[in-house]
């Protein structure tokens, strides 16, 4: 258990080093080309300042949603008592918890940090997942807490935007702003026709890069969520088994929504307008989670090994 989830934390680390030079690569050459640095420095500033007004309420916007209503434990007390018992175990303070009323299993977790976390699940889950089940599900939520998954994901979030904005800016003004300097401070004209080819295609091809590279770093943290679940319950079978329940049921989540998908333990817009669920290299490289086989396969390999 604690080498997957030294490996996960590895992998994590290189993506998001990764996003972070791709990021600064694209602005250097977006302002080399145009001859202005202030559009990186611009693009930047928006970003950052509207990934911190949603930092800071983005849990309030995906409750209010999904249609979510918090609970006291009066009202859910299994449910309430599962989540004290493993908040305790992980040396979190006690979330608040939050419920869907929605036949689908299925469940998230939201707030910055762990003082502001947020544990949901839909009625669905409670009905159709035994104890050991439900326990596996709280466990890999509050993994999310436990790792600031969402304050990472919001650090990636700055990135795409900054990427996003970069190109729609240089895509839409930049040939307007790109007349604006002297002839020796751009160089050679064969040297200013290669740049401004390159910073093109990186417009137009980046932001893809930058949406690839978002949900490579959001399928490690779910592979990173199981495996700490995993080790907070000491039962990684009954994530498992909670996974295959989940992924296998066929009724639609109403409160998902493409901007919320993410944040399920399994993507509630997994399947298509037939109910099969996209394979293939492509799905897998624009998947939010990664495949429900192979997160069993590794669960099933901590049992063994444990």
């Amino acid at each position: 258990m604690y080498s997957e989830i030294a490996k996960n934390k590895r992998n994590s680390t290189f993506l998001v080093l990764l996003f972070l030079a791709v990021t600064v690569v694209i602005g250097w050459v977006f302002a080399r080309a145009l001859n202005q640095p202030i559009i990186l420095y611009g693009a930047a500033f928006v970003s950052i300042f509207y990934t911190w007004i949603s930092y800071y309420n983005s849990d309030k916007m995906v409750l209010a949603v999904s249609g979510a209503k918090q609970v006291a434990k009066k009202d859910a007390p299994e449910l309430y008592r599962t989540v004290e018992n493993l908040s305790i175990a992980a040396g979190l303070p006690m979330p608040r918890v939050f419920m869907i009323d929605d036949t689908a299993p299925n469940a998230f977790a939201t707030g910055r940090d762990p003082e502001h976390a947020v544990v949901c699940v839909t009625t669905g889950l409670l009905d159709k997942l035994d104890k050991a089940e439900l326990e596996g599900v709280i466990a890999h939520e509050l993994a999310h807490v436990t790792n600031y998954d969402i304050r990472l994901m919001s650090l990636v979030a700055v990135l795409v935007s900054v990427i996003a904005l970069l190109s729609d800016f240089f895509l839409r003004w930049g040939f307007w702003f790109g007349g604006g300097s002297d002839d020796s401070d751009r160089g050679s004209s064969n040297s200013n026709a290669i740049l401004m080819l390159v910073a093109i295609v990186l417009a137009l091809v980046a932001p893809i890069i930058g949406v690839i590279i978002q949900l490579a770093v959001s399928r490690k943290r779910e592979y990173l969520a199981d495996a700490s679940g995993a080790l907070l319950t000491r039962y990684p079978e009954g994530l498992a088994k909670a996974l295959k329940k989940i992924s296998s049921d066929k009724e639609p989540l109403e409160a998902a929504n493409k901007a919320t998908a993410n944040m399920y333990i399994i993507n509630p817009l997994r399947a298509n307008a037939k109910g099969k669920t996209g394979k293939g290299f492509a799905a897998g490289l624009f998947s939010t989670h990664p495949s429900t086989e192979d997160r069993v396969k590794r669960l099933m390999e901590m049992e063994t090994k444990a």
